[in-house]
């Protein structure tokens, strides 16, 4: 038996036609809008990547300490039970090599605020080492770590440090992730290195200026401050050096 094919004929209305050319207009819109966003994400991870190395360049320029010959009276001399106190003839002079904090250049930042290096910053658990910067301001920000408050580095008070989440590895953008009891590492321009341990995490709006307060009682603190992943709150992590000031 012999079959015979038939075959409907399609007709193309004016509607399909407009349907076609929309799909075809949303379609090239959709790989337009892509590329732009790809574009956009390559330039800023490429900008990224520059700045991170900027830092790094400042880190390897630090100069540290320099050592310098004082003479220093001897006021006192404790005996070994130090129940007898001795005082020694002011006159008498001791020659020692003292540590003095070499004066870092001063440079500009592209938004016209002067800064210059003051410390390190050194976190193990998120492996991260990046120098502290003076002051605080958009160009510098995206520099390095920057001092937002507070004393020197290693100094009584609540040194506080503000830096991106660039929501990668890079800058605080892991702070979230530190816990009590993990290490924060500062060292200062006579190279001395204070370890640090994590008290107290927490987020605040950004308006929250009380971790900022410089009520210490007498402890060397940090705080570390930086975005929360949607950039809406600030994420804080407090830390105490081991050791007390007198």
């Amino acid at each position: 038996m012999n079959q015979i094919l038939v075959s409907e004929k399609l007709y193309v209305t004016p509607e399909l036609k407009r349907k076609k050319v929309f799909f075809k207009i949303q379609f090239i819109l959709s790989v337009f809008l892509l590329c732009i966003i790809s574009s956009c994400y390559i330039y800023a991870e490429y900008d990224r990547n520059k700045n991170e190395k900027v830092s790094q360049e400042i880190l390897s320029d630090i100069e540290f300490s320099e050592t310098q010959i004082v003479e220093e009276p001897i006021i006192v001399v404790l005996n070994r039970a130090f129940e007898i106190v001795e005082e020694q003839d002011i006159d008498e002079v001791d020659k020692q090599e003292v540590p003095v904090a070499k004066e870092q250049e001063e440079k500009t930042s592209k938004d016209g605020v002067k800064y210059t290096t003051i410390g390190v910053i050194n976190i193990p658990k998120l492996n991260i080492n990046y120098p502290i910067l003076s002051a605080t301001s958009v160009e510098l920000l995206k520099i390095s770590p920057c001092r937002f408050w507070g004393p020197d580095p290693n100094e009584v008070g609540n040194l506080c440090i503000v830096a991106h989440n660039y929501r990668n590895s890079k800058f605080f953008s892991k702070l979230s992730t530190l816990e009590n009891g993990d290490i924060v590492e500062i060292t200062d321009l006579l190279e001395k290195t204070l370890t640090y341990k994590v008290y107290d995490k927490f987020v605040v709006d950004p308006e929250n200026l009380d971790c900022t307060s410089q009520r210490t009682n007498g402890h060397k603190e940090i705080t570390l401050i930086t975005c929360t992943q949607d950039s809406k709150h600030r994420t804080i992590v407090k830390a105490r050096a081991e050791e007390r000031a007198i």
